[in-house]
């Protein structure tokens, strides 16, 4: 197959393409490496991958001196040039990964959101027509749960109460893409990832921020005064999950009806899916399996819950286990030691 990975020099675009290169696959990387974070961390991925920043232009694809892997600079906005490198590479398969993320910067950046998670969004979706991809699989995320508080989250619930935009955005890209499923046929699946972590990860993280935080001796803020729990998802049970979905384009549901319409499949190729460890842990616990891995205290500061965050997230994820036997394998603290041996080498931190 032929797959474009759209953010490819994000956390998970990474792991993916690394993923998708060793079993064979052609790839193709966009990304426009905006400095929402640290722009040497997307850089360093990109060299990871083989594409050193010194190759990197606006526009042009430069490929990998061994993986094969090739790499494009682009924003998603930009349309007509977004379309003229998928028509002339023809793709099988688009994995949508790239937006705009983060909770709490939603609130004060509102426009981004909007031009990167829905105009670049609704981009992908007319490249998607144009070309005639064969599945588009694009990131949903936890978010969309908003204010609902039936545990654990099923894609069969309502998630009509977002509480921020970044959240009402995610929910935006699933509504769009079922109107390209029932207008067009094309087959899309969208995935709510629930807390992923793991090295190579997003410094606007929690589970970042602390372990730097910790790692100096600085205080870590610890909202909702610790009366917190996540579905903390390693990246490898992510990335297993994605390439099943990635591998089976979503279908039409045989059964459904609009008289009880099942808000996770349709009448048309689509189909929404939770991926998550399926095992909350609660914010306390987590922190203290971290110090235990960095051998060192944090210095906990309690605080009030932020605007736009949620007490608790918990994925069920019966449909993956289901459609493709997918079970989550890592507990939080061998994730978390893969972590922080990464941190500690990639910061060279004794």
């Amino acid at each position: 197959m032929k797959i474009l990975v759209t953010g490819c020099a994000g956390f998970i675009g990474f792991h993916l393409v690394q993923a998708l290169l060793h079993r064979g696959e052609t790839v193709v990387g966009i990304d426009n490496i905006n400095d929402y974070y640290d722009i040497n961390l997307k850089y360093d991925r990109l060299e990871a991958l083989g594409i050193g920043r010194e190759h990197i232009y606006w526009y042009k694809i430069v490929e990998a001196d061994k993986s094969g892997f090739r790499f494009c600079r682009i924003n998603l906005e930009d349309r007509r040039q977004l379309l003229r490198i998928c028509e002339k590479e023809g793709f099988d398969v688009i994995v949508h990964l790239a937006a705009q993320a983060g909770v709490r910067y939603s609130i004060q950046h509102p426009d981004t959101y909007i031009q990167s998670n829905l105009v670049g969004f609704l981009n992908i979706l007319e490249v998607c027509r144009e070309i005639k991809v064969r599945h588009l699989v694009y990131a949903s995320s936890s978010s969309v749960y908003g204010l609902n508080e039936c545990m654990p989250f099923s894609v069969r619930h309502n998630v009509d109460h977002p509480v921020s935009l970044y959240g009402a955005s995610k929910k935006s890209n699933e509504l769009m893409a079922h109107a390209y499923s029932h207008l067009f046929g094309i087959p899309t699946s969208g995935l709510r990832f629930f807390t992923v972590y793991g090295p190579w990860g997003r410094p606007d993280m929690a589970y970042f921020l602390f372990a730097e935080a910790i790692t100096k001796g600085e205080p870590i803020k610890v909202f909702n005064h610790g009366e917190m729990k996540r579905d903390f998802t390693y990246v490898d049970d992510i990335i297993r999950g994605l390439i099943c979905v990635m591998d089976e384009p979503a279908g039409k549901n045989a059964a459904w009806s609009g008289q009880k319409p099942d808000p996770s499949s349709s009448s048309a190729p689509y189909r929404i899916y939770n991926i998550g460890n399926h095992t909350p842990v609660r914010l306390l616990d987590f922190i203290a399996t971290l110090e235990q891995q960095l051998g060192k205290d944090a210095r906990k500061e309690f605080v009030d819950m932020q605007s736009g965050d949620v007490p608790a997230t918990w994925a069920d994820v019966d449909d993956l286990i289901e459609n493709f036997d997918y079970r989550p394998e890592t507990p939080v603290a061998e994730g978390l030691s893969h972590f922080v041996g990464w941190y500690k080498s990639y910061y060279k931190i004794s």
